[in-house]
């Protein structure tokens, strides 16, 4: 699958900063962000002591919001483009796309060598540590992904509180299944997942998380939605 995700800032090997930003992403992915030490970081990145990262973050929270950032700005840009091109057409039309503008970029940064752990990375941050993830975001790099959620709270044909609901489970699904597939790539040699190497894997993904938003609910689901309306 070819990207057209734009180039990122963590792309010089050699320097010192990046370094540590590639081994803080990778540890974080793996072990989640309590669980590593600014010790074990520095280690990772070949470095001496734990003067480097103070030197270029000043202390391990910065470091995370960097982190957070420096994908979640690739993956804006991303998904406005995408999302500027549909409504260019005067879309969106179908959940199908929507659904496409937001799983898809993070597809493309899981299959880019530069930003393997990044998925994990900050699904974990989602699931623990939620206002770390939103203040790094500050209503600014998630800009793509909100009006996406938008479009898709017009569009459903279901009751405003079973819309919420299923966006919040919409980002829970997604986010595990794409963890999933990202901890897949990295520890798989030469030898093929037959989970996630099948070819319509990706469009299955589409699919499994689309079906998500567009089930009808349930008579039961219904029935409780309105005993407890005021």
């Amino acid at each position: 699958m070819s990207t057209r995700l734009r180039a990122a800032s963590r792309v010089a090997p050699d320097d010192t900063k990046s370094q540590i930003k590639a081994a803080a992403q990778t540890l974080f992915a793996r072990h989640g962000v309590d669980a590593v030490t600014v010790q074990q970081i520095v280690t990772a990145a070949g470095q001496r002591n734990n003067a480097a990262l103070h030197y270029h973050f000043g202390c391990k929270e910065e470091l995370i919001r960097q982190l957070v950032v420096d994908g979640a700005a690739v993956l804006d840009e991303r998904r406005r483009g995408m999302l500027q091109a549909i409504e260019a057409r005067g879309g969106p039309s179908t959940i199908r796309e929507v659904v496409l503008v937001l799983v898809m970029p993070v597809i493309e940064l899981g299959d880019d060598e530069r930003w393997r752990g990044y998925i994990r990375f900050t699904s974990s941050l989602q699931a623990s540590e939620r206002k770390t993830l939103r203040a790094a975001l500050n209503n600014r790099w998630n800009a793509g992904y909100v009006a996406c959620f938008a479009h898709l709270k017009r569009m459903l044909p279901l009751p405003a509180a079973l819309i919420e609901q299923r966006l919040s489970m919409f980002s829970i699904y997604a986010n595990a299944i794409l963890s999933a597939r990202e901890a897949a790539q990295e520890t798989r040699k030469s030898s093929s997942n037959r989970l996630w190497d099948q070819r319509f894997t990706t469009e299955n993904i589409l699919d499994t998380l689309e079906v998500t938003l567009t089930c009808p609910p349930s008579a039961p689901t219904l029935a409780s939605l309105q005993s407890h309306d005021p």
